[in-house]
């Protein structure tokens, strides 16, 4: 996987023609207080950075052009305490114009790797728009969505994946950037009632009641469990997951490529 930022415009060019493009996007945001603003970027980059050195031990496998990722995400849930949020429009925009840039580059295969759950409906709409403009094949995904599809063990705890600066974040965040996390992390007290965001009264329904985060203290359930060895383990399992579906992706799509330039 070679960086974008540290190519000529040269072998930007080249690169359009064979690679995927590969946009890791985030956020700056609250996360209690053990976690770092920039927690959704940090982990948006390292289960994307694991992923592309295990495709790396594949000589034949893809070739791949990681963009710098974009650190600022929709966040106005977190503004309450702290946060660098662009709105939904702007966020919209901003996506637009980095894929309208790659395709003027001449990239025609790219991939959106999402840490924030917040910029999850805005990339997916995004990514949309842009497949009806554009002669391109493009796709997105949020890292904790893509698991490498093995036997759950008794460290997958779905019911508070991926939550928010709780015990699957910061777990990550202990095996990844250990320096970063301020421990020890105090446990959380229970929150009554619990919020209608992570409970809706009826399944199907998305609910969002007005002043939630603040009133349950900016996380979404008990931090203090949380361990650098389940974090490795979780980390690893994301990786695998995203690279088997770059692989996929990268399979699905070289053929039409391959056709398109015949034609």
């Amino acid at each position: 996987m070679r960086d974008l930022t540290e190519l000529t415009w040269h072998e930007v060019r080249e690169g359009g023609t064979r690679a995927i493009a590969l946009l890791p996007i985030g956020s700056q945001e609250q996360h209690a207080a053990h976690l770092p603003m920039g927690t959704d970027t940090l982990l948006a980059e390292a289960v994307l950075d694991r992923a592309g050195t295990l495709l790396a031990q594949d000589p034949t496998g893809s070739e791949l052009v990681r963009l710098p990722a974009l650190p600022f995400g929709h966040s106005p849930h977190h503004l309450f305490a702290a946060a660098v949020s662009l709105s939904a429009a702007t966020l919209g925009a901003v996506l637009d114009d980095v894929l309208d840039s790659l395709l003027a580059c001449g990239y025609r295969r790219i991939m959106v790797v999402n840490g924030h759950g917040g910029n999850d409906e805005i990339m997916r709409l995004a990514v949309k728009r842009f497949a009806l403009r554009a002669e391109v094949t493009v796709a997105a995904c949020s890292y904790w969505t893509v698991t490498a599809g093995e036997e759950p063990t008794g460290d997958d705890r779905p019911e508070v994946t991926p939550g928010h600066a709780g015990w699957f974040e910061t777990s990550l965040m202990l095996a990844a950037h250990p320096g970063l996390v301020r421990t020890p992390v105090a446990p959380r007290p229970p929150v009554e009632p619990p919020p209608l965001f992570d409970n809706p009264p009826y399944p199907g329904l998305t609910v969002e009641r007005h002043g939630e985060w603040a009133r349950v203290g900016g996380s979404t359930d008990d931090a203090s469990g949380a361990d650098p060895a389940s974090g490795r383990r979780l980390l690893d399992d994301r990786a695998r997951g995203l690279a088997r579906a770059i692989r996929a992706f990268d399979a699905a799509t070289i053929r039409t490529e391959e056709k398109n330039e015949d034609h």
